[in-house]
């Protein structure tokens, strides 16, 4: 397979614990280069669990985690210099108070380079301009919406050209226009970077309409894979539940039922 097919991110039936008890089990999945996956569920099943994993902060019990063709390392340099590789779009944006819009997305340039001071100031105000937020660049993140914070966290994400952008929950707290404009901006720079995303999210209908491919978990494991018109059409009881919101179904709702399936 050449390189530019081999797949950014592979699983291989991943088991992953925490706190001794499983919380995702026979994990399988593919996620082809400059593809968008969405990776779907309800809340507490997993879903940010398999983040964990993907940049190395959780290791697997059993299986196998891949990314850009290679195990995802031990030793804490190589580790660190791959997650200079992976950019993560935090749910809470995790944004620095005592620093203007334009040092937040700094940031990890001054953190992993040395970047004459004129470049890096080129560089944070392309990054910026990519989010349609340059105007900003001087402003304090308290003096921004909930939609225009998420999108310079989307800018400091992207600040060291990562291939791998993995979104957690990006439109947690967002009105449905800024929602609209975070998964446009998404879609936008997935295809105009080259990038491979990963989205992360229990909102639905705003996120199938950029995928390529739609995962859903739930009871432990995948539940569904395939592309977002097959997660549309199937009959499965678990993923129509999902889907439609409805409160009885195989996805219990009570939270000691949940625990008791797991």
């Amino acid at each position: 397979m050449s390189p530019s097919r081999t797949p950014l991110v592979q699983l291989s039936d991943v088991r992953i614990d925490r706190g001794g008890r499983t919380i995702l089990r026979d994990v399988s999945l593919t996620v082809p280069r400059g593809s968008i996956t969405a990776v779907l569920g309800p809340s507490g099943t997993g879903k940010s669990t398999l983040l964990a994993a993907l940049t190395g902060e959780l290791r697997p019990v059993a299986g196998q985690v891949r990314l850009f063709d290679r195990d995802i390392p031990h030793g804490s340099r190589a580790l660190l210099e791959m997650r200079r590789n992976v950019g993560v779009l935090l749910q809470g944006n995790g944004l620095l108070t005592d620093l203007t819009v334009a040092e937040n997305v700094a940031l990890p340039l001054r953190t992993h380079t040395r970047l004459p001071e004129p470049v890096l100031q080129r560089l944070v105000r392309m990054k910026l301009h990519a989010v349609g937020l340059l105007a900003v660049a001087d402003a304090w993140p308290r003096e921004l919406s909930g939609g225009m914070a998420r999108r310079v966290a989307l800018a400091r994400a992207l600040a060291l050209d990562p291939p791998l952008m993995i979104y957690d929950e990006p439109l947690t707290g967002l009105d449905p226009i800024a929602s609209g404009v975070i998964m446009s901006l998404i879609q936008r720079l997935n295809a105009s970077l080259g990038l491979t995303s990963i989205i992360v999210s229990h909102h639905v209908h705003e996120t199938l309409p950029i995928c390529d491919q739609a995962l859903v978990i739930a009871n432990q494991g995948i539940v569904f894979s395939g592309t977002p018109d097959q997660l549309q059409a199937s009959a499965d009881p678990l993923v129509r539940q999902f889907l439609h919101g409805e409160p009885d179904g195989p996805i219990p709702f009570d939270a000691a039922a949940r625990t008791r399936i797991s």
